[in-house]
């Protein structure tokens, strides 16, 4: 099995700290504009995925989704994301903390890529 999107240890970390003042979370890789291109963290059910979005995984037990469109040009990388000192996205849990998540990535490498082809995303119905 391959992942397409793991955590560090950094970002394991905080994850649990805002699960635990929040409760179950959810991931969505901004596309830009306002925030960049970051994974943003909500509060389950404070962000509505839909028909335009897949989802990659699991970090720390809590979904992780990107835009289908997104993922067609992220497709052949492994999203790893990490945790790192700053200021997190306006509308992201993790902004209050002083730390900020921080999506990084590496190609597959082509036994990876065989597996992935045969498993694609799961598509959001909305």
């Amino acid at each position: 099995m391959v992942e397409r999107v793991i955590a560090t240890p950094a970002a394991r970390t905080l994850i649990e700290r805002l699960a635990s003042e929040h409760g179950p979370l959810l991931f969505h890789q901004s596309g830009g504009c306002c925030d960049g291109s970051a994974p943003m963290c909500f509060a389950q059910g404070e962000f509505i995925v839909g028909g335009a979005d897949v989802h990659l995984g699991e970090i720390g037990g809590m979904p992780f989704y990107m835009t289908e469109a997104q993922y067609r040009y992220w497709q052949h990388t492994q999203l790893i994301i990490d945790a790192v000192p700053g200021n997190g996205g306006m509308f992201s849990l993790e902004r209050p903390t002083g730390l900020r998540f921080l999506t990084r990535s590496r190609l597959y490498d082509d036994e990876e890529n065989a597996w992935l082809e045969a498993h694609p995303v799961a598509r959001v119905t909305s």
